[in-house]
């Protein structure tokens, strides 16, 4: 057919579409009724249109490429091995392994593994520029190392040996082994910040390793993510942190692409109705997939309060062969290019993120305000809101806050501690703290069982 569909009919513009609207509503006002604001200040409608395409160009990524990845914690050697193996043989396709420390062994750890088909992730706990370029010569290109300074000093409040020292070292990595570069972004997610704050944060971390590297960072930088399951923004979010980043880099003469590791975040998952929590971290997964992520490593059901267990890992890395396999995730490329709306939110947030992102580095960059407590007051205000909005049930957790089982018990199921451990010790600032959102009510239901 030379015709297009739909070419007799006339298109309705979206005032119309709002007009149409607004006499159905029958006096009331559209306003109040139909649009509501986000913890992030965007103001969302009812309805799209193509006028609100504010931008047209389709991310240069292709969202049915993604990795199904698996996290070991390296306590054994060669028990950690053997899980790679077995885990791999029931569907994984990379792995991530956490390195508490130099003393292991990377060839009995990466024994039996085809490097050049199963890419490898090196979360290291450690700064040590001679075991990075051990790591490398395993594979010149499908290995990633996550050495990320800032990321530790947020996060514990302590730098690995002290700013110069850990600089120098990094320095040495970047020019060296360049694709060991990562920004730790999902601490920001679990300790309460909103998606503004989470992108403009990201870049300003970033932004750190910019101003010390420049056009040294060569390779695509890895931004380590957690999601949430405010669904459609979750994907506009990653879509805009390509987006920041190219901008950003590009003027630096940096790699402007990157990597995209992102993990279901532990902020709005519950020990209560824990089954649930298959729910929350599978639409997380799907958000993570349309946005555009390059790995995606699962969290069981269970992970917040089981140690680590074959039941738990099988069913979370089940999720993402269902979603792969079965739902036909990796078959639609970019399935959110065009969608006024994703493509409006994403436009909305990398505009949002940029503005605080510049009001960062005006004030004295990410490193001095993560110094003054800046940054950590900021999130947890963010924080107490959700804290706010749980209480008042206007955020919900079902089976928490919401249609809660009065049968369910938890005090003796308990393997790990669920709740923030606050341990004294001497910190140069303050650490940021990951605290999920049903804390304080799951305590006081312990206490009462």
């Amino acid at each position: 057919m030379s015709k297009k569909l739909f070419e007799d009919f006339e298109g309705v513009t979206s005032k119309a579409w709002k007009q149409k609207i607004q006499v159905d509503l029958k006096g009331a006002d559209y306003n109040d009724t139909l649009i509501w604001t986000t913890n992030e200040d965007i103001n969302v409608k009812p309805f799209y249109h193509q006028d609100d395409l504010l931008i047209d160009k389709p991310l240069p990524v292709a969202s049915n490429s993604w990795n199904i990845c698996q996290t070991i914690f390296v306590a054994d050697t060669k028990l950690s091995n053997k899980k790679a193996v077995n885990t791999i043989a029931r569907g994984a396709e990379s792995i991530a392994f956490v390195i508490p420390d130099k003393e292991v062994s990377i060839t009995e750890l990466t024994k039996n593994i085809d490097i050049s088909v199963i890419p490898l992730h090196f979360n290291l706990q450690f700064l040590d520029a001679d075991f990075v370029t051990a790591l490398h010569k395993l594979s010149s290109k499908n290995i990633t190392i996550n050495t990320d300074i800032v990321g530790n000093l947020a996060k514990s409040g302590n730098w690995f040996s002290g700013f110069e020292a850990d600089f120098s070292v990094l320095k040495t990595i970047v020019t060296t082994q360049p694709s060991a570069l990562s920004v730790n972004t999902g601490l920001y997610q679990n300790a309460g910040a909103n998606i503004v704050q989470q992108l403009a944060y990201a870049m300003a971390h970033a932004n750190e390793y910019l101003n010390a590297f420049g056009s040294k960072i060569v390779a695509p930088i890895t931004f380590n993510v957690t999601v949430g399951t405010n669904y459609f923004f979750e994907i506009a979010k990653l879509r805009a942190l390509r987006v920041l980043w190219a901008t950003i880099a590009k003027e630096y003469g940096a790699n402007t692409d990157c990597l995209i590791f992102v993990t279901p975040t532990k902020r709005n998952k519950t020990i209560y109705d824990y089954n649930i929590n298959m729910l929350r971290t599978t639409t997380e997964c799907m958000s993570a997939i349309l946005g555009g992520a390059n790995t995606i490593c699962n969290l069981a059901y269970d992970a917040i309060y089981h140690k680590d267990n074959e039941f738990g890992e099988r069913i979370a890395r089940n999720q993402l062969l269902i979603l792969k396999h079965e739902s036909y995730f990796d078959a639609v490329e970019n399935a959110s290019d065009g969608s006024y709306y994703i493509e409006n939110l994403t436009t909305q947030l990398s505009e949002k993120a940029l503005t605080l992102f510049k009001s960062i580095e005006d004030n004295g960059g990410f490193l001095h305000l993560l110094n003054s407590g800046t940054i950590q007051k900021k999130i947890k205000e963010s924080a107490q809101k959700e804290i706010e909005q749980f209480n008042n049930k206007s955020l919900i957790l079902l089976g928490t806050n919401k249609h809660p089982n009065p049968d369910d018990k938890m005090k003796n199921n308990l393997e790990l501690y669920p709740f923030l451990k606050m341990n004294a010790r001497k910190t140069i600032i303050e650490p940021i703290l990951e605290k999920r959102i049903a804390e304080a009510a799951e305590q006081n239901r312990i206490n009462q069982e």
